[in-house]
């Protein structure tokens, strides 16, 4: 079928129901992306736990974590695929009970001590799942809200899951710093660390049943009625110049999530506890510190790409972080509590201009027809080469060059390759969502 047909159809959806569908949206994601994230908090712990006695323990739990991104793009190609010809509803429940149940079996594990070599053997394995799960979910939910939401508020909306991603961050930030301050070390190490991988079979449930009560987009079921789903999106994606660009520009305008969302946050806590010698409280508690301050600034971010374009406010978050990145770990890296809070929380509020923008100007890139496939697979290559090896990379230059400035670097180099990237994009802000 050609994909040059019909005008783009205007989004008809009643506000009332772009906010029940957003509501729901955002607690599935929350779910999800808290099973995920405790992962990163915990690594210092899971050393512990599983490669007692190594040297290189904290790298090992890092190489585990970058190893389950590489199944992103899989899950995102598996997943997409599914989604853009059975629906984008139906892989959502599955992706969130995936990885409910691999988080949840992290959480019952064997230890080192129990089985040996096993015990991480497994703990990968488990991660791995949880790479595809979340492969899956990122095009998905977001193209799922994008096609649900009102004309000209795409941006404010797609925010909202942002908000989501980042708090469910923030819950996982607290519960680790609860059980590590109230538990201890030793207790943590013993029996402790399991609580907040078993957390994910409350959250898993409630957003599996939220999940199912939703309705797939107006876009799917539009294309479904007029019997114009594509039959395999991604061959029609690569027979595609056009698109075919749009997905080399889904993985290079990313990649400041590898120095934001990757470093600054997930990896944060080990890098101020390992390198920098904060306790690990106070390491988790900046991190919550700009957790909060992410979540205040995104929805503002999102509005105003409605006004103004993704262009221009991705664009700024990426000048403004290639200015602000090496001072403020600088801050970090005095030691002070305060001023540790101080260069997080800037940091967070500039790297906002590019996590509540991204996703909508991906989903902007693609037609409904391909969108979940297309997207799916350039932003999944992106996290798996820029965003989930960031916290081994780093933790592995830093043991290497004694230079605990890395990450600052890293901050810098991705937000030019992001502000590369996105020069050359066409802002389709405010043109309705295309189908075909």
């Amino acid at each position: 079928m050609s994909t040059m047909a019909a005008q783009p159809v205007p989004n008809t959806v009643d506000p009332r129901t772009a906010r029940r569908i957003t509501l729901a949206g955002c607690v599935g994601i929350f779910a999800e992306l808290y099973d995920n994230g405790i992962f990163g908090f915990m690594a210092g712990t899971l050393a512990a736990v599983f490669f007692p006695g190594s040297e290189n323990a904290v790298q090992l739990v890092f190489l585990g974590y970058a190893i389950s991104f590489f199944f992103r793009p899989l899950g995102g190609i598996i997943c997409g695929h599914l989604g853009d010809r059975i629906g984008r509803q139906r892989m959502l429940v599955f992706v969130i009970m995936l990885i409910s149940v691999a988080t949840a079996a992290i959480g019952l594990l064997p230890t080192y001590a129990g089985i040996g070599i096993a015990a991480p053997v497994l703990l990968i394995l488990l991660r791995v799942a949880q790479g595809f799960s979340v492969g899956g979910e990122a095009a998905g939910a977001m193209s799922f809200l994008a096609e649900h939401a009102p004309e000209g508020k795409r941006g404010l909306y797609t925010s909202y899951a942002q908000i989501a991603s980042f708090l469910s961050l923030l819950t996982g930030t607290l519960v680790a710093a609860a059980m590590t301050s109230g538990l201890g070390a030793e207790r943590m190490e013993t029996w402790g660390w399991r609580i907040p991988f078993l957390l994910a079979v409350p959250l898993g449930i409630t957003g599996i049943y939220i999940r199912k009560r939703i309705t797939d987009t107006p876009n799917f079921n539009r294309l479904r009625e007029e019997g114009s789903l594509a039959r395999n999106p991604l061959k029609e994606a690569f027979s595609s110049a056009e698109h075919r660009r749009a997905m080399l520009l889904a993985l290079f305008i990313p990649l400041m999530n590898g120095s934001g969302y990757y470093v600054l946050f997930s990896y944060m806590p080990t890098f101020m506890n390992t390198e920098l010698h904060f306790g690990k409280v106070q390491s988790l508690l900046v991190t919550a510190s700009s957790l909060v301050a992410i979540c205040i600034a995104i929805p503002y971010m999102g509005r105003l790409s409605d006004r103004v374009g993704r262009k221009k406010v991705i664009a700024t978050a990426a000048i403004a972080m290639a200015v602000v990145g090496i001072p403020c770990y600088l801050l970090i890296g005095t030691g002070n509590l305060a001023l540790a809070v101080l260069g997080a929380c800037i940091m967070a509020v500039v790297f906002a201009g590019h996590t509540g923008v991204i996703h909508v100007l991906l989903v902007e890139l693609f037609p409904t027809r391909v969108r979940y496939s297309a997207y799916g697979l350039g932003y999944n290559v992106s996290s798996a080469l820029f965003g989930g090896t960031a916290p081994l990379l780093m933790t592995w230059l830093i043991a290497t060059t004694g230079n605990v400035n890395m990450p600052a670097f890293y901050a810098v180099l991705t937000a030019l390759g992001t502000l590369a990237a996105v020069s050359v994009v066409k802002d389709r802000a405010h043109l309705p969502l295309r189908d075909t």
